[in-house]
């Protein structure tokens, strides 16, 4: 119930808010205004005039052959990234359900990746997956013959990797999540199940995978956020090759900013907040739908 002294205290609560929404309004809200107006001016590096020209840089864009193959590339890209980082997730999450001092090390250890710089983890599995690399030395010492595979140098299995690096370095983070989901179930369930003779699969998929509804829904919605807005991983890699295979949406981008069309940059900026609001509104709709009240 409000009362008169929460009344009188309210406007001076607000203030501890101020300094929230001054940073959100200076860092996110005023640079997404400037860049929506800016999508449909033509600004470059190379003229001293910015004027309004519509559509155009969509269009050109879209001529150009870089609008439609960057949003392919980013939605396949997002699909692998959130199908991979998920099902490990939910996977590590099932087998360090349990709190002990081994699963708390090993929970320690999956999570380290999330600490890590998106930089660095690139350049590390760079690295890794070079032809002369330890993945290929691992698999000439495991099977006949000298592998020497340029994972990063084929346009499909270079998308692939590229996704599963990005889902290896955020995978800790869906498996705390998941763990904090089953840990919500109630004991009460799982054992009437076993009592009635369900199996542990059966368990799993009829009881537990219902009631993780919410935690499926906030994972699935991170993960293609994420995916849509990846750059680091992908720049550190790659750097949206071989060719343009991996040229995310926001490759292209900052691809575009750096030869100083800034125009055909926000253009491609407001086509990256488009997917995703086009993509994760409907999404979250559909899965909370979906999600088991306990």
């Amino acid at each position: 119930m409000i009362t008169a002294s929460s009344r009188r205290r309210g406007p001076g609560l607000a203030w501890f808010a101020a300094p929230a929404i001054l940073l959100v309004s200076v860092f996110f809200l005023v640079p997404f205004l400037a860049n929506a107006v800016f999508a449909f001016v033509q600004w470059t590096g190379y003229s001293d005039t910015i004027r309004w020209t519509g559509l155009t840089n969509f269009s050109l864009l879209g001529q150009l052959g870089i609008l439609g193959h960057a949003i392919r590339v980013t939605i396949v890209y997002a699909v692998i990234t959130m199908t991979v980082q998920n099902g490990v997730g939910l996977a590590l999450a099932t087998a360090l359900q349990q709190t002990n001092r081994v699963n708390t090390v090993f929970r320690s250890i999956f999570f380290v990746p999330v600490l890590m710089s998106p930089l660095a983890a690139g350049y590390i599995w760079s690295a890794v997956l070079s032809p002369d690399g330890p993945a290929n030395d691992f698999l000439s010492a495991v099977l006949p013959g000298s592998v020497h595979y340029a994972y990063l140098g084929h346009s499909v299995s270079a998308l692939i990797t590229v996704a599963c690096v990005d889902a290896w370095k955020w995978s800790g983070l869906a498996t705390l999540v998941y763990i904090a989901g089953l840990n919500r179930i109630p004991a009460q369930l799982v054992d009437a199940a076993r009592i009635d003779g369900a199996g542990t699969w059966r368990r799993f998929w009829s009881v537990k995978f219902p009631l993780l509804a919410p935690a499926v829904t906030f994972n699935v919605v991170i993960t293609l956020v994420g995916a849509f807005s990846a750059l680091d991983v992908v720049f550190a890699t790659t750097s949206g090759g071989p060719g343009d295979a991996t040229t995310l949406l926001n490759v292209a981008l900052y691809t575009q900013y750096g030869q100083s069309y800034f125009g055909q940059a926000s253009a491609l900026g407001l086509v990256v907040t488009g997917l995703v609001v086009l993509t994760a509104v409907p999404l979250i709709g559909w899965l909370r739908r979906r999600e088991v009240p306990m």
